[in-house]
């Protein structure tokens, strides 16, 4: 290796020293304790701590814990609604911004702009908005002749409420899609015209095709945030009403800072941990059968 070489690498190690000791502290260290502490009776007030092996993730799967199951199922209710919804919205309203018309640059900071607003004051105003006796939706079903709606105040519209929410945040979702609608070539578009296609033509044959990877990837990251949602369940609901809105993440919390069961609480995030990781991978293996790339030619 020449001297030239030998400073290129150091001052490539050098500058990759931030990123490497920042992984270090801020993402292997914590797994490594967590993983440690879900194998303790770990408890910030209560008796000596021991290593009690699996003892807390049996506790968790053999239903002494009432709540564990529920937050599992509440959860994945949430995941199916939401990801679903905000995965088809923020797809056609890229679709409808990518269109030339007037102001889309407009509209398009309008889109994004919920997604840099603080979780705090979104869950605020949605409250209001939300509210069964003076909430602006209320008063627009009521005004059409519609019955009313309990939202999140509701054991059974609870969760779809929320996930009616997510929809106020897909800006960022949104703007990757229309990264991927401007990449589509327009000589695709102008084939399916020759051939007499109309715009359904052009959405199934070139649109979907050519922007499923990006749609894999948003499917992807909306599924890893529904997952982790809490925001909402902390601020608006707090579990309720009858911990209809008990999400994962919201209970695990609960378990950690309200009753102090650090242990407990580390062995949810490792199960939370191996849920994700083990659907993201059969979604990544579905892709095979509906996920095109450049230059690729599948086999039907």
């Amino acid at each position: 290796m020449t001297k030239k070489r030998k400073k290129e690498a150091f001052f490539g190690i050098l500058f990759a020293m931030p990123i490497i000791l920042g992984f270090l502290i801020f993402v292997l260290a914590p797994l490594i304790v967590s993983l440690v502490m879900s194998l303790t009776n770990y408890n910030v007030v209560g008796a000596e701590t021991h290593f009690t092996g699996i003892d807390n993730f049996k506790h968790l799967f053999d239903g002494t814990d009432m709540y564990f199951f529920k937050s599992l199922k509440v959860t994945a209710y949430y995941v199916l609604l939401s990801v679903p919804l905000q995965v088809i919205f923020a797809f056609c309203i890229a679709l409808v911004l990518n269109a030339d018309i007037k102001g889309r640059s407009l509209f398009r900071t309008v889109f994004y702009l919920p997604t840099i607003v603080p979780a705090v004051a979104s869950s605020i105003v949605w409250m209001m908005l939300f509210d069964p006796d003076t909430g602006f939706l209320n008063t627009i079903l009521k005004a059409a002749g519609l019955p009313g709606s309990k939202w999140i105040y509701g054991e059974s519209t609870a969760v779809p409420s929320l996930a009616l929410m997510s929809l106020w945040t897909v800006g960022g979702t949104v703007v990757i899609f229309l990264a991927g609608l401007q990449n589509v070539p327009k000589e695709l578009y102008e084939a399916v015209e020759v051939d007499g296609g109309g715009w359904f033509s052009k959405l199934k044959d070139v649109t979907i095709p050519m922007v499923s990877p990006t749609i894999f990837f948003n499917l992807i990251m909306s599924f890893i945030s529904s997952f982790q949602v809490f925001s909402q369940a902390y601020i608006m609901t707090a579990g309720g009403p009858n911990n209809s809105t008990l999400f994962y993440v919201y209970y695990m919390y609960r378990e950690a800072f309200q009753y102090g069961n650090v242990g407990v609480a580390s062995a949810l995030g490792w199960i939370l941990f191996l849920i994700i990781l083990v659907l993201t991978m059969i979604v990544f293996k579905s892709s095979a059968l509906w996920v095109f790339y450049d230059g690729e030619v599948k086999n039907k």
